[in-house]
């Protein structure tokens, strides 16, 4: 089978099991060649809620049918004990930043500094340099 037919059936797959857990019935717009491949992936769906049926009905403790299961997930929550140090940290962080960027300032002015006067000592003629006047 090509990538390609192997990737349309995957998201006809997908697509079936979609609408399978929304209750939705297949879009009417879908072309003859995806709703074929809809009917062929239906098959695997179909078999994964029957054996879901099977657990569930085997199983001791299954609900009844009329019972709504909700799950909610917890929202985190953050004390503020560590969000004051998640601040503290984010403080020191900039304040190292600053203090390293003010040194290297500080390093670039020295430098250019030193070599500024190393130019102008070695561009100054030296008096020893000069010739004796001429007689």
């Amino acid at each position: 089978m090509s990538w390609k037919k192997e990737r349309d059936l995957l998201i006809a797959q997908t697509m079936a099991f979609v609408q399978s857990v929304t209750g939705k019935e297949p879009d009417a717009e879908l072309d003859v060649d995806a709703k074929s491949i809809l009917e062929t992936a239906a098959a695997p769906v179909e078999a994964a809620k029957m054996h879901a049926a099977e657990i569930v009905t085997s199983s001791p403790a299954a609900l009844p049918k009329d019972v709504q299961v909700s799950i909610q997930i917890p929202r985190t929550v953050v004390s503020s004990d560590v969000r004051t140090e998640m601040l503290a940290r984010v403080a020191n962080f900039r304040a190292h930043q600053q203090r390293f960027n003010r040194e290297r300032a500080e390093y670039f002015s020295a430098t250019l500094t030193r070599l500024r006067a190393a130019i102008e000592k070695d561009s100054a003629p030296d008096p020893s340099d000069r010739a004796p006047p001429r007689r």
